[in-house]
């Protein structure tokens, strides 16, 4: 699909006319990209200082290689979800997308939260959710999931008749890794009220603070909402984007240093 490529494509059983992709910080064929330091090479974010002539070239090249449209959002650490398709604009203020169309990628934009891709095993609509710790906390996975749900509901009604069997899978993408996502006590305490058992994904840090996983915290959340079928993220080192710095871009590694870093793209289009 990308030959010669340091993008990561999904591992997960996805209908055969799902496509997914995770671009890195450099272009599809390993010398492109249009950025200069601090954002090198192949950042895909407006609204991070980098020269917006080379943002353009970065999108433009990206919808290139996809061969599909892809819809980038505002994020803002909520819970909206936007049904998209060709004519919705970027910049729409959403932090989960959903779409039955094809050729048009739900994307969303990471340099540490989690970014989670859907799709319903009859791969009649795809999904994608920018999950940092708030978003995750209020509830994005699940809203992101509901919305998949009835938009699938709804096109295999109009193409099969009355459905109402719905089986979504999710594929976590890399985010900010166990050992270097330190938050506070007030941070672990969100998520222990609502899910006691989540507990069991923090550890007391030694600044009296405590390192988060947060794609097992994803997990916890998805299962609960009963999406079973989980790929991707399992907290490995290879999956940080603080620890991989030739590969990734990471907001909490980059910006003290550089003051300022580029965003990867998370992307699942239907063909």
């Amino acid at each position: 699909m990308f030959a010669n490529s340091d993008w990561i494509v999904p591992d997960w059983p996805a209908p055969s006319g799902v496509r997914a992709v995770f671009t890195t910080r450099s272009g599809a064929q390993m010398e492109e990209g249009a950025s200069s330091p601090p954002w090198n090479r192949f950042n895909l974010g407006d609204h991070v200082g980098d020269d917006a002539g080379h943002v353009a070239a970065n999108r433009a090249a990206l919808r290139q290689i996809l061969k599909a449209q892809p819809i980038f959002l505002n994020q803002v650490h909520g819970v909206a979800v936007a049904s998209i398709d060709a004519g919705t604009p970027d910049g729409t203020i959403a932090d989960g997308a959903v779409s039955a169309h094809r050729g048009v990628s739900c994307t969303v934009m990471v340099a540490d939260c989690l970014p989670v891709l859907f799709t319903d095993t009859a791969g009649s609509v795809v999904g994608a959710a920018h999950a940092g710790w708030r978003g995750l906390a209020a509830g994005v996975l699940e809203h992101t999931a509901s919305a998949l749900r009835a938009l699938a509901t709804r096109t295999l009604t109009a193409d099969r008749g009355p459905h109402e069997s719905i089986e979504l899978m999710a594929w976590l993408g890399p985010c900010i890794g166990p050992a270097s996502f330190e938050v506070g006590a007030e941070v672990r305490q969100v998520f222990v009220d609502s899910d006691p058992g989540a507990s069991a994904c923090f550890v007391a840090s030694k600044t009296g603070k405590y390192l988060a996983d947060l794609p097992a915290l994803a997990r916890r959340r998805l299962e609960a909402n009963g999406v079973a079928r989980i790929y991707g993220n399992n907290g490995s080192s290879h999956w940080c984007t603080v620890e991989e710095s030739s590969r990734f871009f990471s907001y909490r590694r980059d910006q003290p240093v550089s003051g300022g870093t580029g965003r990867m793209a998370a992307c699942i289009w239907r063909i």
